[in-house]
């Protein structure tokens, strides 16, 4: 029996396959795309859509508690954990049939739902089915990384793969990983009821942030209560009856011991590359997942990889977006094009939301010297948040020295909505002078992009420009 056919086979129904498989049939490929579990992948079902579900009935219970600051009275606060989930599952559901195999064959997609594993480097076998291909692309995405801590075979942990479903709100919530991952759910749980203490190895809040806006985010959680142990280590864990006992070791070499209800492990991923069977290709993998090049293939003719399999790559929804789009240029067309990461923003969604594209300041002065200028604006000093009651925070624009925006960074409300207008500035080599020349509605948050590129302009309005302006006007 002879195996099907295709054009192109892209094995994983995360964003990064069902961009690509979707793309390719909407230009007349024919397509295959294979999915062992749940379609909608990481995103859907245990990363971005449940935990900004989980985020926004936070924010909905931390207002509520703080609504008397806008003279509205309310009662106590009551959190039901089953409503919490159920509002989760909700989203979910609502979001679910745009990622379905029904939609996709309605596409024209040749849907296959099982394991699948390299036979050659056209073919795949799944669940003893071949399909053949003249190129496929793996999209298996990652999974949670689980940390070598002594004694955490015996515990119960959690991963972002199964705290959505948690049974009951814990009272005291131990979260190992300070990255976007463990600090979101943190400020989630946190303002849901628990007590939360963030333990994280590196001895800076944020090490992969620009510096001035993480130490504000800090200072912005432990002020909502969370405990941020920096420079910490989890050196051992074991369970007392219904306790998880974490014992800690900081920089002073002291350990100490910690106790909690639940406890969340959020210390990065892993590649999901196990049952590939990639070595009976050739494909090459190291521990960050498959190598490819700039153009998405791997060092095997007719094998590309995209998303958060890729070995060194950003690991964003919106990126595993962008490199599908790139390879079915590359898969599908003569010619190739390599893939740009020169403006890639990102957002944690804690509340104020932290935003970035580009470098960030230090990154500048190493790579551009003294000739690097900052321009602030304090978005608490901005009308609209004044008149919301936001929490404070800051937009901070990085030039090189002619102006132009090689960094932007914002703490504050709507930052993931804001960071496009940076990154459009950057991706086009805008200068901000040209933004602060953008007028911007009145009253929005975005106005403090326009007001921290004015600060600029101010800043060389200075010597003989004022001293020309004033004879100018002292001769009318």
């Amino acid at each position: 029996m002879s195996s099907p056919t295709f054009d192109l086979i892209a094995i994983g129904g995360g964003t990064a396959g069902l961009v690509t498989a979707a793309g390719g049939a909407g230009l007349g490929a024919k397509v295959a795309l294979i999915e062992r579990a749940r379609m909608g992948g990481e995103c859907l079902w245990n990363g971005c859509v449940p935990s900004k579900a989980l985020i926004a009935a936070a924010k909905v219970a931390h207002l509520t508690r703080t609504a008397s600051r806008f003279g509205v009275a309310t009662g106590d606060v009551r959190v039901s954990m089953e409503q919490v989930r159920a509002h989760v599952a909700g989203v979910q559901a609502t979001i679910a049939p745009h990622d379905s195999p029904e939609r996709f064959r309605g596409l024209g997609v040749h849907v296959v739902q099982g394991s699948a594993h390299f036979v050659d480097p056209h073919t795949v076998e799944v669940d003893g089915q071949r399909l053949t291909a003249r190129n496929i692309v793996i999209a298996t995405g990652t999974r949670p990384a689980v940390p070598p801590i002594p004694g955490l075979e015996q515990v119960h942990y959690h991963t972002n793969e199964t705290i959505f479903a948690i049974d009951a709100l814990p009272t005291t919530l131990l979260v190992v990983g300070g990255g976007p991952i463990g600090t979101e759910l943190a400020q989630a749980f946190a303002r849901l009821g628990s007590t939360v203490h963030v333990i994280e190895a590196l001895p800076t809040f944020f090490a992969k942030e620009d510096a001035e806006v993480a130490e504000r985010l800090r200072v912005q959680l432990e002020g909502e209560g969370i405990v941020v142990h920096l420079g910490t280590q989890a050196t051992r864990v074991r369970q007392d009856g219904g306790r998880t006992i974490l014992t800690l070791k900081g920089e002073d070499g002291e350990e100490r011991e910690l106790a909690g209800d639940a406890l969340l492990l959020a210390v990065g991923r892993s590649p999901n590359v196990a049952d590939l069977r990639l070595d009976a290709v050739g494909v090459k993998t190291d521990r960050g997942g498959v190598i490819t090049d700039a153009k998405l293939r791997t060092n095997v003719d007719g094998i590309f990889a995209v998303g958060d399999i890729v070995s060194g790559g950003l690991k964003f929804t919106h990126v595993a977006d962008h490199m599908a789009r790139a390879v079915l240029r590359n898969a599908l067309f003569p010619g190739s094009s390599a893939v740009s990461y020169d403006a890639v923003p990102w957002v944690t969604f804690t509340d104020p939301e932290l935003a970035r594209v580009g470098l960030t300041e230090q990154e500048a002065r190493d790579r551009h010297g003294s000739g690097v200028g900052v321009w602030r604006r304090e978005i608490g000093a901005v009308d609209r948040v004044i008149a919301d009651g936001g929490p404070p925070g800051l937009v901070k624009i990085v030039t090189d020295a002619k102006g132009k925006v090689i960094g932007g960074h914002i703490l504050g409300p709507h930052a993931g909505d804001m960071i496009g207008e940076l990154t459009i500035a950057l991706k086009l080599g805008l200068t901000v002078g040209q933004l602060g020349g953008v007028i911007h509605p009145y009253p929005t948050t975005a106005e403090s992009i326009k007001q921290a590129s004015e600060q600029r302009i101010k800043a060389t309005f200075t010597g003989w420009k004022k001293s020309l302006v004033k004879r100018l006007v002292n001769r009318v």
